[in-house]
Parts: structure tokens; C-alpha cells; sequence
């Protein structure tokens, strides 16, 4: 099973509040395991150790741009493996549709 990690983007606040509230709350009803991070962004650039565990394994990252969370990432030491790891864009795609592919990470 895929790792769930979410971002809040508390600092950047980039993502639509509606978006990132609505995926928050359909993730807490499903009673899957989430992490919820307060911002991919703060974390790396501290560089918490945090994000060298997420990138270790099979993970699905609900956040935006992949391009930009990649590049998080790596500028973290932690670089995410693109066969290991899939990310959500909140920033453009419906809560629906970030919940619906969320839903699919289960095997």
C-alpha cells in the first residue's frame, strides 16, 4: 500500500482553500493513514529528516506541481523515485479528482 502524505501549504498558501480543505476532510472520513504535512515547502528548506522517510518508499503526495515537489524534495536530499512516487496536483485539479485518484492508491 501507497504511503499517503498531504500538504496544507500553510506558509506558501499557493493552493485553493477549498481544494486543500475539502481533500483534508475526505481523507480524515475515509479512515485511511494519511501524514499530514504543514508545508513541503518549510520542510525542505530546513531539510527535515522527515522527507528522506517519505521518499523511501511507495508514496502518494497530495500537494501541487509535481515539478515543483520533486524539486522540494531534492533540494532536500530526499529525491523521490518517479517509479516509487505520485503526486496530486491540489492547485489545478478538482477535490474530487485528487480524492478519486487517492482512492486508487490503495493496492
Amino acid at each position: 500500500m501507497s504511503r499517503i502524505v498531504y500538504c496544507h501549504c500553510s506558509f506558501a498558501r499557493v493552493l485553493p482553500p477549498d481544494v486543500k480543505n475539502r481533500v483534508l476532510e475526505g481523507l480524515a472520513a475515509s479512515g485511511r493513514a494519511f501524514d499530514a504535512a504543514p508545508d513541503l515547502c518549510e520542510m525542505s528548506a530546513r531539510k527535515d529528516p522527515a522527507l528522506v522517510s517519505i521518499a523511501a518508499g511507495d508514496v502518494t503526495i497530495a500537494a501541487c506541481y509535481p515539478r515543483a515537489v520533486n524539486w522540494l524534495f531534492a533540494a532536500a536530499g530526499a529525491p523521490l523515485d518517479a517509479e516509487r512516487a505520485k503526486i496530486l496536483n491540489m492547485r489545478v485539479e478538482t477535490a474530487e479528482a485528487v480524492l478519486d485518484a487517492l482512492g486508487r492508491t490503495e493496492s
